[in-house]
């Protein structure tokens, strides 16, 4: 397995997974051609890629489906409820896709992919599980709330890759309206540092090998904090041998591969 997020922000999302054999992104929230660039600078291609896994509709999230889908013939998976919900967008109303249920596991190529909800503002969000190889990575991008469920998926994942959007005193103190601090503090807003650091130590064992810290805000975090309380909570479990490495909106984030963990 491999595994890079091309992009992580309000500006725009991208994850790439794959197996020797199969490719997919997960969300395409940056343009085409700044895909196809990040894809290159890990050796890949977006005429290699097998599928696009919608998460949400938001726009950070679909901002390049509709280009890369019609250009490359890439198939587009979501569930019934953000398909109806990205076709209140014209560019993306007309696009054929291929709909999945959620809770109900389907298969790219020898890729497993298992869809879970999510607490989000958006129609009907979803999280995944990738596996191939009795290999699980668990993605939780953009999550308001760390609920049973998702703690259940993410259990056993060697690769997870969580949100840590805000810490909870620099988005007070932010000068923001107060009902948009109140959107990303809510149960269908954004995960803080601190409760990604508790999702951390409820779902780490042994078989984690790989965090990757998303979604931090600009304005409202600093890396060395979500590094900090997700160290510690690993520690905490005695998971000292958890590499943890952020994500950008500029730039693509390290590679994991199984070959080198």
């Amino acid at each position: 397995m491999k595994v890079c997020v091309l992009a992580s922000g309000s500006s725009g999302n991208c994850i790439f997974a794959g197996s020797a054999t199969t490719r997919i992104l997960i969300d395409v929230g940056l343009t085409m051609r700044e895909t196809a660039r990040r894809l290159e600078l890990i050796g890949e291609t977006p005429a290699a890629i097998q599928g696009i896994c919608l998460t949400h509709e938001h726009g950070d999230h679909t901002a390049g489906l509709a280009t890369l889908h019609t250009q490359f013939g890439i198939p587009l998976y979501a569930n019934a409820g953000t398909i109806e919900a990205c076709r209140q967008d014209h560019t993306l109303g007309t696009l054929k896709w291929q709909v999945f249920t959620t809770g109900a596991a389907f298969v790219i190529g020898n890729l497993t992919v298992t869809p879970f909800s999510v607490s989000h503002d958006a129609y009907d969000p979803v999280g995944f599980i990738v596996e191939a190889d009795s290999i699980r990575v668990g993605i939780v991008t953009d999550i308001g709330v760390s609920t049973h469920l998702v703690q259940q998926r993410l259990r056993g994942c060697r690769v997870l890759l969580i949100e840590a959007n805000h810490d909870e005193r620099l988005l007070a103190d932010a000068r923001r309206p107060w009902h948009l601090k109140q959107r990303i503090a809510g149960r269908q807003g954004h995960l803080s540092n601190r409760h990604a650091a508790e999702l951390l130590a409820a779902v780490a064992n042994a078989d984690l090998q790989k965090v990757f810290l998303c979604h931090l805000s600009r304005d409202c975090n600093r890396p060395e904090l979500a590094l900090k309380l997700a160290g510690a909570a690993l520690r905490q479990q005695g998971c000292d041998h958890v590499q943890v490495s952020l994500t950008y909106a500029d730039k693509i984030s390290a590679v994991w591969t199984d070959e080198t963990n």
